[in-house]
């Protein structure tokens, strides 16, 4: 990249929020191309920023002997775990696209993961190959044309060069009816995809595709360091169900600091973040209040709820269906409900937490339209 460092700042202004964050936590550039290591997407996806000192301007750039000795670290999938991002640390490169598949693991069900896996698998032979999963990266890059901001061609052509690896608008290659029809989320997109008729074009530049990319971790766990093998469901579901627990892992550890709980109020801190609420104060003084004497969340406790917030639109149904949607709930209710819509059984202790930390006038009911709109924020991580 020949550009000056002010130019590349000032791609900033161009970039949409997801854009921005990659850019400011991405620490490799190999020819053009800004890639995150696993340490970087999990401080992504824990920070509100960088621990190290690098901007998105000033990346370090990697030779192809560097990129490939780098990618030689990668275990096969079948030796994953829910350390492997923590494992890996520096040893890997994560493209943009990737990172926003990423994303959308961290937010979706279990049940979700049957229909990303699907998505790839165009042929219905039950297993994916590399081609098939290469055509996440076209339907992420038409999906962000979708959302480019207006203003100069050049820059956001150099924008391009750096999430994408390419300097020029592709081909159309998502076959949509008009702009109305376009999903909002990249979960959508994915999901739509299932049913749209795009496959035969892509099938056609899959090729194309292929040889235009550089491997990546996530394609050298998948399907080796030749591309050559298929992945499985059994497979992709362990790496997904992985990645999540080891998000929530470090967020548990980074509070815990050895011990097998976390204080009621850590758990507060870690629930509020990433919202929109900004007088966090009230909150937690609310629950200091309520629950005098420290009991502890253990990790169970922590994922079962984050695996009901992965299932919050569901819940949302079923308090609809309850005819709650317009007035507050008990914890009775809300455990039910919670059980009825998603399986996930909530201890009484969490659930006694999570009503005093939201209970502000404190009448052991909880504001139902406030508790989703604030949880939307905390699933998406800050980009609802």
């Amino acid at each position: 990249v020949t550009e000056s460092r002010s130019d590349l700042e000032d791609l900033h202004l161009y970039a949409t929020p997801r854009e921005q964050r990659f850019r400011r936590f991405a620490s490799l550039e190999f020819e053009g191309q800004l890639y995150m290591t696993p340490y970087d997407f999990i401080q992504a996806v824990t920070s509100d920023e960088p621990k190290r000192k690098q901007e998105f301007y000033n990346a370090t750039t990697a030779r192809e002997n560097e990129l490939n000795q780098i990618l030689m670290e990668t275990p096969p999938v079948w030796k994953g775990s829910s350390k492997l991002f923590r494992n890996l640390n520096e040893k890997g490169v994560i493209s943009y696209t990737e990172y926003l598949f990423l994303l959308c693991i961290l937010t979706k069900p279990h049940a979700g993961f049957r229909i990303a896996f699907n998505m790839f698998d165009t042929d219905g032979n039950e297993m994916v190959d590399k081609k098939e999963f290469l055509v996440l990266q076209e339907i992420f890059r038409k999906k962000n044309e979708k959302r480019e901001k207006r203003g100069d061609e050049e820059k956001r052509a150099m924008l391009r060069l750096q999430l994408y690896g390419y300097h020029t608008s592709t081909n159309s290659v998502l076959k949509t009816e008009g702009e109305d029809l376009v999903p909002r989320s990249y979960w959508d997109t994915l999901r739509r995809s299932t049913s749209q008729a795009l496959f035969s074009d892509l099938a056609e530049r899959a090729d194309d595709i292929s040889s235009s990319l550089s491997d990546t971790t996530l394609l050298v766990h998948f399907f080796g360091k030749k591309g050559k093998a298929e992945l499985n469901f059994e497979d992709f579901y362990r790496f997904m169900d992985n990645l999540q627990t080891e998000v929530l892992e470090i967020e548990f550890l980074s509070y815990s600091n050895g011990m097998n709980t976390i204080s009621e109020e850590d758990f507060a801190h870690i629930l509020l973040r990433y919202t929109n609420v900004e007088n966090t104060s009230s909150y937690l003084e609310n629950m200091r209040c309520s629950i005098p004497e420290e009991k502890g969340i253990t990790f169970e406790e922590f994922r079962s709820f984050f695996q009901f917030l992965n299932n919050l639109e569901d819940f949302t149904i079923a308090m609809q269906m309850y005819n709650f949607a317009s007035r507050s709930i008990g914890q009775d209710e809300f455990k039910r409900a919670v059980y009825v819509a998603t399986g996930v059984k909530l201890s009484p202790h969490l659930v006694n937490t999570v009503f005093k930390i939201f209970d502000v006038d404190r009448d052991d009911q909880l504001s139902y339209k406030e508790f989703i709109g604030i949880m939307k924020d905390r699933l998406n991580r800050g980009f609802r």
